[in-house]
């Protein structure tokens, strides 16, 4: 295998508290490419859990693989792709109905900006 990030299904959720919202997501790192900075991991948003307005200096987009996906265009369910363009105020997370589970990638390295 390569310098790609290798997950197994046992491997437990990283907790990553959020301290603009004040509550706690989950992520699982899939890939990383240490020369560009692009990335793939898989995310999880706790029903009710939305990132308030933000931008980030890379391009990313959210496969939904199950619950609802709430973002700033509107509700994306299982099998949506939603494409974020490098820069956009945006904010996304979870329906107040059920968790959302997503493959999440960027296009180079990750940062959150709040507004």
């Amino acid at each position: 295998m390569n310098d790609a990030l290798h997950t197994s299904p046992d491997e437990p959720w990283e907790e990553i508290f959020n301290d603009q919202v004040g509550r706690t997501m989950f992520r699982k790192e899939l890939f990383a490419d240490p020369d560009t900075g692009m990335m793939v991991r898989l995310v999880r948003y706790p029903a009710g859990f939305i990132t308030p307005n933000h931008t980030h200096p890379c391009g990313h987009g959210m496969y939904v693989l199950d619950g609802t996906l709430v973002t700033h265009r509107g509700s994306f369910g299982p099998g949506s792709f939603v494409w974020f363009p490098e820069g956009e105020v945006m904010e996304h997370g979870a329906s107040a109905s059920g968790d959302v589970t997503a493959v999440f990638i960027t296009n180079k390295p990750f940062r959150i900006d709040y507004q």
